[in-house]
């Protein structure tokens, strides 16, 4: 049993080494002063029963640093009931922003209404981003420079939640620096398998041209992987991750264990549908890392195994997990929660397992609305 557990803990060490190397190969991105802008972007934001949170989102469009004639914003309805869209007319909005209804042709709400808008819209480039997020004032600058430098046809770049102190959020935000700093990490591999649709860019045209969200419809999210792996099958040299502090965008953290084990139901139901190789092997390698503690503090409780032994492999794996969640906390200059990652790391496993059984057995509810896996 010891010999199971010490190879499973030496893989998952090699291949948190390999992402850590992936992550130092992607090179961070900065905005020249002389760079001319001559990106086009339309900006596209789903929204239903978002009242609370679009007016700081408005606030953050409205100081974009970037020529009003270069980008609009959509605002997609996704049948919202409460005054979401009232709030959006009623601001004074400095750019060019059309809000419209959502038409509903699939199992996927948000897929549906990101197709509406991007059938609608009228620039190059699309951005896709959530209402409940915040956008960083050289946001589009940012994106700019690497559309100028690379010429790409789909762009990952940076999200994290909003600082706070209350442990629920932390421990959600670590959680979120470590599949920000894979994301990463694979990107630097030549091997990408995540990223977050609260803040991507692809163009109009390569979208069209791979039928957008056809062939994962029957899903009611992964608008953004299953997407990014349709472009990779066609242009694999021609996606690309913005490392770029002035790109990234802040979203809040849940504030219910509930509404917590819901949302990540619904990204393991999205991790289980990858297709390639790569992203199949790390997800699996890191759930049997996860479920070797909890199997060996079970049989070290039953003394079967010695403590001294689950001891020392907790120690080898949260000491290169923190070597890489650091390297995410640096770029993201969010340092100070780090005391709280001790806590967060004996806990972790322990909700890997909750999520992954609950994903297999039972519903999960998303924007009002209730889906299967």
């Amino acid at each position: 049993m010891i010999v199971v557990f010490s190879l499973i803990t030496l893989i998952y060490i090699c291949t948190i080494i390999m992402i850590y190397v992936g992550y130092n190969n992607v090179k961070s991105v900065k905005t020249k002063p002389s760079e001319i802008p001559t990106s086009t972007f339309s900006i596209i934001i789903p929204f239903r029963n978002e009242a609370k949170n679009l007016k700081e989102l408005i606030k953050s469009l409205n100081i974009i640093d970037y020529p009003k004639e270069l980008f609009e914003v959509v605002f997609v309805n996704d049948n919202s009931t409460d005054s979401s869209t009232s709030i959006i007319n009623d601001h004074n909005m400095l750019t060019n922003t059309v809000v419209i209804n959502s038409k509903r042709m699939s199992n996927s709400p948000k897929k549906d209404a990101i197709q509406t808008a991007i059938l609608n819209s009228q620039f190059n480039y699309i951005i896709t981003t959530d209402a409940d997020c915040i956008v960083p004032k050289s946001w589009l600058h940012a994106y700019n420079s690497i559309i100028i430098d690379k010429h790409p046809k789909f762009i990952a770049a940076p999200v994290t939640y909003e600082d706070s102190n209350k442990l629920l959020a932390v421990f959600q935000l670590h959680d979120f620096l470590s599949l920000q700093a894979v994301t990463i990490g694979a990107f630097g591999l030549k091997k990408p398998f995540m990223c977050n649709g609260a803040n991507l860019c692809y163009t109009k045209s390569v979208f069209l041209e791979v039928n957008g969200f056809e062939g994962n419809l029957n899903m009611a999210s992964g608008d953004d992987v299953f997407f990014m792996e349709k472009v990779i099958q066609k242009y694999p040299n021609d996606i690309f991750y913005l490392k770029s502090l002035e790109a990234i965008v802040y979203t809040k953290p849940l504030s219910s264990i509930k509404s917590l084990l819901h949302q990540r139901m619904r990204w393991a139901g999205k991790t289980s549908a990858f297709s390639g190789f790569f992203s199949k092997a790390i997800a699996l390698i890191v759930l049997l890392m996860n479920i070797s503690l909890i199997l060996y503090l079970i049989f070290a409780f039953l003394n079967d195994l010695r403590w001294h032994i689950l001891m020392l492999i907790f120690l080898i794996k949260i000491s290169f997990d923190f070597l890489l969640i650091k390297k995410s906390m640096g770029f993201f200059k969010q340092k100070k929660s780090c005391y709280y990652y001790p806590i967060n790391s004996i806990l972790y496993p322990f909700f890997t397992l909750i999520v992954v059984f609950a994903s297999f057995f039972f519903k999960y509810r998303w924007k009002g609305r209730t889906f299967k896996k």
